[in-house]
């Protein structure tokens, strides 16, 4: 191995470790004391009923682990979103499992925890997945609920996808086991069945106090929305036990005798190991951002053996396009080529840069996965569309439009893994958050902006001067570089994986050798639904 390739693994590993030392911050949710409360109150905390809830000797993947990173730290932090959520078996049932974290402000939902669930309930419809939800919260956190209540994409929204999802046939399953408290008691009852635990399990739209203040009853939780009372004399909950071990246990009984449905039909043989060595990614990878690399090498360390079959591969040559295989599903693969590459005319193309062939011959490979039903995995690794009186002049834009048409129609399931830059309009066209991929992953070494650090801080630079100058302020060298070194602190931490996936933009940061999995279990999810719309464009110059 070269020293670059030593260089290279040394930092992948480091941010692999950053990576787990700050998980692991967030698996304690509200902290250690918190999670003892629990315990006192014979509670479990939302990951410990997530483990005893899902099959044995099966993986959960979590989504949205680092939702609310370094946010709302004015009022102590929200780690994930006050909510653990993915997908896991239970009862040998693909499903969507969320539960809110009480010990992170008694589960109150801040801005981030709304979009977070909303965000797992389009997962679920998309897909036709089951949803469990573990109920634990002190409904919306008011200092910021002018941010979570009222509008279109805000907490309302949960309960009319409720209704949706049930017209759609997606069975939903509510385990009340702590406050179900104002809207958020809407929840639970529109869901299919409703279970609660005794003597911590409540379900009200206004506590005791609230009662007391409105209309003068004195009153206390049992009496009000306990579970005897919702179970016995208001019909609400459907059943009710002592304990949160009984009611995970009926709801893998529930989640045993669900009907089967049909499959999309998305084809699957044996899964084959990589050609090349998965591990060897992490030194394929530069540690500079900026310098090239094959990524034909990441690619035949992700897919099956024998690896890609390319489309149109002499031409169009920043971005590869083929079919493979990720544990035995079949794909199409649209990734960025970060090499330098030379057309037939001798031109040089900078890698990592969409040109106008390369535009061309994505649309068309998208097309044809359409036509063949066969779901996208797109990897990002890309700075742009290619600038320029040429590039301009050969229509560029057009190209571009084309492309963007294709990804944005597309009716297959679309997957993105940013490996590196997704920077500008290249992250719309290689299937960025707006396009709806089924999953959106990062690896620690995305960067997520309009453009790049050094362009964005001396482009901001230029505005800060030339403003200050025009007030008659004049800016030393020194005092210059200063201004441009917090500028560009300041973007840089704004193109981390963190930034992005602390506000959803990408659903996790993941270990690249997770992204096998993650692939699988998402084109897994996806044939669940077996209705695939009729691929159609809409109207674009040729």
């Amino acid at each position: 191995m070269d020293l670059d390739f030593n260089k290279n693994e040394d930092n992948m590993k480091q941010a692999l470790s950053q990576l787990r030392n700050r998980f692991q911050k967030i698996v304690i949710g509200g902290g250690l004391k918190s999670i003892e409360k629990q315990h006192e109150k014979n509670k479990k905390t939302a990951r410990e009923r997530i483990a005893y809830l899902v099959d044995d000797n099966t993986s959960f993947y979590e989504i949205g682990a680092f939702a609310g990173y370094e946010m709302y730290e004015e009022y102590g932090g929200c780690p994930a979103a006050g909510t653990v959520a993915g997908i896991g078996y239970v009862s040998g049932r693909q499903c969507i499992i969320l539960a809110n974290d009480q010990t992170v402000k008694a589960g109150a939902w801040f801005p981030i925890t709304g979009k977070k669930n909303l965000r797992m309930q389009e997962i679920a419809m998309e897909n036709h997945l089951p949803v469990i939800y573990i109920v634990d919260s002190a409904g919306v956190f008011l200092p910021l609920q002018d941010e979570i209540f009222p509008d279109k994409e805000h907490f309302g929204r949960i309960f009319r996808n409720n209704a949706r999802m049930s017209a759609m046939g997606i069975s939903q399953l509510s385990v009340v086991m702590g406050p179900c408290v104002a809207g958020g008691a809407y929840l639970p009852i529109m869901s299919d069945e409703t279970i609660m635990t005794e003597g911590n399990g409540s379900i009200f739209l206004a506590g005791p106090y609230l009662v007391k203040a409105a209309i003068g009853e004195t009153t206390d939780v049992e009496s009000l929305g306990g579970a005897v009372t919702h179970t016995s004399i208001s019909g609400i909950a459907d059943y009710k036990f002592n304990s949160e071990e009984e009611c995970l246990d009926l709801v893998k009984k529930i989640m045993s005798g669900l009907g089967h449905m049909q499959t999309a039909g998305f084809d699957r043989i044996e899964s084959r190991a990589p050609l090349k060595i998965p591990e060897e990614i992490y030194g394929l990878i530069p540690s500079d951002s900026t310098r090239p690399y094959d990524m034909l090498e990441i690619i035949n360390r992700l897919v099956d053996e024998p690896g890609i079959q390319q489309f149109k591969e002499e031409y169009g040559k920043t971005i590869i396009c083929g079919y493979a295989r990720i544990d035995g599903w079949a794909v199409g693969i649209v990734a960025n080529q970060r090499t330098m590459v030379k057309t037939k005319k001798g031109e040089v193309q900078l890698g990592g840069v969409i040109y106008n062939d390369s535009a061309d011959k994505s649309a068309r490979f998208i097309m044809n996965c359409n036509q063949k039903k066969i779901p996208l995995v797109f990897l990002q690794d890309v700075t742009g569309f290619m600038v320029g009186t040429r590039s301009e002049q050969s229509g560029i834009i057009k190209d571009g439009a084309k492309m963007v048409n294709a990804v944005a129609n597309s009716v297959v399931p679309k997957f993105t893994i940013i490996v590196g830059n997704s920077y500008g309009a290249g992250n719309y066209a290689m299937c960025g958050k707006a396009y709806d991929p089924r999953l959106i992953l990062a690896w620690p070494t995305a960067k997520i902006a309009v453009m790049g650090g050094d362009q964005a801080a001396k482009t901001l630079l230029q505005i800060q001067v030339a403003s200050l100058q025009s007030k008659g302020q004049i800016i030393e060298p020194a005092e210059e570089k200063k201004l441009l070194d917090e500028i560009r602190n300041r973007y840089e931490k704004q193109t981390s994986p963190y930034y992005a996936a602390a506000r959803l933009w990408v659903d996790g940061i993941i270990d690249p050798l997770e992204s096998r999995k993650y692939i699988s279990e998402g084109i897994k999810a996806a044939n669940q639904n077996p209705v695939i719309a009729e691929f159609k464009t809409g109207v674009f110059q040729v």
